[in-house]
């Protein structure tokens, strides 16, 4: 990828920071082809633009929890491959790991250890180039983190996962997901599996799913 030709799509709800940014991209060869300030905004940016490079905040509107990651994580999903950074001010361990695991091309870079603009974009490079730059307090949280129930459910397994906690049906989860009854199936069937819960004649495996998820919440 030319220095020059990089287009990036920014998400940073930010104002300030936010065109900050975009001033710092564009005196070393990047050019901001759209900046959005939410997690949305992002997933239909990156589809309208193509971008060669997409760097985003983790906490954003509406919650200012993960929306970012997510983001971030459902946009791999979609386009493997694509490269992403996100930016934080702390180790979101769960989707952390799902950004990390989908491969090269990824960067995880805390707000705070940025030690200087040089080495914020040698690490945007080298993401670009297809090499993973991640944070070492992030290796080290990852490292040293207990070993999450969960941790191998997909981001939908999880939602769906806690829509059947609230009590829902199979049918009540896919209306709320937008999906086919047959997909929210075929999601359950993964989840039990992952869990270890093979079928028996005593046990009630949503319910043990259930109580799996509940105590591996914070």
């Amino acid at each position: 990828m030319s220095e020059v030709t990089a287009r990036v799509v920014l998400a940073e709800d930010g104002v300030l920071l936010r065109e900050g940014l975009i001033q710092v991209l564009g005196r070393f060869g990047f050019t901001v082809v759209d900046a959005v300030g939410d997690a949305e905004q992002l997933i239909t940016s990156v589809g309208t633009h193509e971008p060669d490079l997409v760097i985003t905040d983790i906490k954003m509107p509406p919650d200012f929890h993960d929306e970012g990651l997510r983001a971030a994580v459902r946009l791999r999903r979609m386009r493997p491959g694509l490269p992403v950074v996100v930016l934080s001010q702390y180790v979101q361990e769960a989707y952390a790991a799902d950004l990390i695991g989908t491969g090269d091309g990824v960067g995880y870079l805390l707000k705070d250890r940025v030690a200087d603009i040089a080495e914020f974009v040698a690490a945007l490079r080298t993401v670009l180039a297809g090499g993973t730059v991640v944070d070492p307090e992030v290796v080290r949280r990852l490292l040293h983190r207990p070993r999450d129930p969960l941790a191998g459910l997909s981001p939908r397994e999880r939602e769906v996962l806690a829509l059947i906690a609230e009590g829902r049906s199979n049918s009540s989860i896919a209306g709320a997901l937008f999906v086919s009854e047959t997909a929210i199936g075929k999601h359950v069937g993964n989840i039990l599996a992952k869990l270890g819960l093979p079928p028996t004649d005593d046990t009630n495996r949503r319910v043990m799913a259930v109580l799996t998820y509940l105590g591996a919440r914070p």
